[in-house]
């Protein structure tokens, strides 16, 4: 079997498991978060932080709940890192000093479900930090995402009601139901091919494999946090080269269930829409519209990496540059792909070396919003706020006021959805622009040109979208970067998500308006392509002459 073929059978497999678990994954979400009753361990956490589980919020104070639960865990993490010499398990002589900018810049973005990391983790962070500071911030940021597209679901589901539910229930249910329990089964499968589960710091090891000499090697909790990361489209890595070390990922096979972890749940959030406004092909219409984006992306991500040409010179072999051999160039390139089409940013091979148009679509995908599946809770809320839009505009074509799922969209929720949209794109070329006008920011480049600008303008898209990869060669770990990539992260987090819940309590307030002849069908495949193209359309209006640029010049030039 060739190379090709066997990245094709990689891909289709993955999609054939995502098909599989779409739907009783989906349902089990809607019970988690539909359903009435508390657990007794979940009653015991609701009085630990004097919450009643049984008041409803309103979108203004669901979005004051979860700044300030963000805001608490910023400060925690921050504290942690600058204290950790005083901790179990710290690292007696770090590679790489924790500063208070580099503390405030992870801090930031592992809170913000970003990751970004300008340090190596095995070199800096000590076995506490990681497991107190970082791995419970992969659990609760994730469950915040999910937390936010219940509320804005809600908001096309109820009717007449300023309620969009209680954001600490949603939290709380959303770690202990569902993110623990496949975490804790994965963990052990990981543990069970390979991936390391201890409390070393270090080990030194006598002879090596050459038979001569001594290595040390780097321990650590890794499985615990590698499943997380992965589930929660975190995407942080316990060491510097991420998915690719093989202490992280030591197979092929976990290879792909990570790719699988990474998209499981944002799949299969639209069969809990689906359920949750009662019109389970209204679900399916978001999971059709994601699927279309995703192949296209993963694709044509294989293909521009498997023609060799671009960054890395033409020769036989040249697109296993910064490769792992253990995986080769399809199944990287269908690993980066899922990690930038939603907000994961793990990464198993370099995508600074890839060649320049296959480089392109990880940025392309994560310009999209990363709404493809997006990350967990982040991704369909960001589809359905592209779904308003798409319904505005087809209403212009007929002139007609538009109408998604019975809810009216007037010049508020236009204007709502429009905004949400911008966040984005504003944090990217501004911030981006800003670095290139420094001559101190630009030496943090490692290659000049349109690759030097790639890799700028990847690391702002990477942080105001929240994904954490890097496309490499960019020296971010100065006081600049550490301030303004955090900067982005958070207005990149926080202003969409007071954006979608303002969204959702607008919807909520309204009444149902009946169906009638002129009503556009949002379950129909003619809705499905209007969404992909707008999707499309506008991010290509928003980013092309920064594409054309960096990639794309790259790419005629070479």
């Amino acid at each position: 079997m060739n190379t090709t073929t066997a990245g094709i059978l990689f891909a289709v497999s993955l999609v054939i498991a995502l098909a599989v678990v779409h739907v009783p994954l989906g349902d089990y979400m809607y019970r988690v978060y539909a359903g009435a009753k508390h657990s007794r361990l979940e009653r015991g956490i609701y009085r630990l932080i004097g919450v009643e589980p049984g008041v409803e919020q309103n979108w203004g104070v669901y979005a004051r709940s979860v700044l300030a639960f963000s805001a608490i865990g910023v400060l925690f993490l921050f504290f942690l890192q600058l204290l950790q010499g005083r901790l179990p398990w710290h690292l007696s002589d770090p590679g790489t000093e924790m500063t208070g900018g580099l503390a405030w810049n992870t801090a930031i973005s592992f809170v913000t479900n970003t990751n970004w990391q300008n340090y190596a983790g095995e070199s800096t962070l000590g076995h506490t930090v990681q497991m107190a500071g970082l791995a419970v911030q992969n659990f609760v940021s994730a469950a915040v995402g999910i937390a936010v597209a219940m509320a804005l679901v809600r908001g096309f589901a109820r009717r007449d009601t300023g309620d969009l539910g209680n954001f600490w229930v949603d939290l709380v249910r959303g770690t202990i139901r569902l993110l623990l329990p496949i975490a804790f089964v994965f963990a052990v499968v990981f543990v069970a091919a390979g991936t390391i589960q201890n409390f070393h710091v270090y080990d030194q090891v006598a002879r090596t494999v050459a038979g001569s000499g001594s290595q040390t090697l780097p321990g650590g909790p890794v499985a615990s946090q590698e499943v997380i990361k992965e589930l929660g489209t975190n995407g942080g890595g316990f060491f510097n080269v991420n998915a690719a070390h093989p202490f992280e990922n030591p197979t092929t096979w976990t290879n792909w269930l990570q790719i699988f972890l990474i998209l499981m749940i944002s799949f299969s959030l639209p069969r809990t829409f689906g359920r949750m406004v009662g019109s389970p092909r209204q679900g399916y219409a978001i999971t059709a519209v994601m699927g279309t984006l995703a192949i296209l992306s993963v694709t044509l991500t294989n293909l521009f990496q498997l023609l060799h040409h671009g960054t890395v010179p033409t020769a036989v072999g040249a697109a296993m540059a910064d490769v792992e051999t253990r995986f080769g160039v399809s199944n990287s390139a269908t690993y980066a792909a899922a990690t930038t089409l939603t907000s994961t940013g793990a990464v198993d091979s370099a995508h600074d070396s890839y060649t320049s148009l296959g480089g392109l679509w990880p940025l392309f995908n994560m310009q999209l919003g990363e709404v493809a599946p997006g990350g967990v809770g982040a991704g369909l809320y960001g589809m359905l706020i592209l779904a308003v839009i798409t319904v505005f505009v087809a209403g212009l074509m007929v002139g007609r006021t538009p109408e998604y799922l019975g809810k009216k969209i007037t010049p508020r929720e236009i204007k709502l959805a429009a905004t949400y949209f911008l966040v984005s794109p504003l944090i990217v070329l501004v911030g981006t622009a800003a670095a290139m006008a420094m001559p101190g920011q630009r030496a943090s480049m490692a290659n000049t040109g349109p690759h030097g600008l790639t890799e700028v303008l990847y690391a702002f898209t990477s942080a105001a979208n929240n994904n954490g990869s890097a496309f490499a060669g960019l020296s971010g770990n100065t006081d600049w970067y550490n301030t303004a990539l955090g900067l982005a992260m958070v207005f990149g987090r926080f202003v969409p998500i007071i954006l979608a819940l303002a969204l959702a309590g607008s919807f909520a307030a309204q009444g149902h308006t009946p169906e009638s002849i002129g009503t556009l069908a949002t379950h129909r495949p003619q809705f499905v392509g209007m969404v992909v193209g707008v999707t499309l359309i506008l991010v290509a209006l928003t980013f092309l002459p920064a594409l054309a640029l960096g990639p794309l010049a790259e790419g005629i030039h070479s």
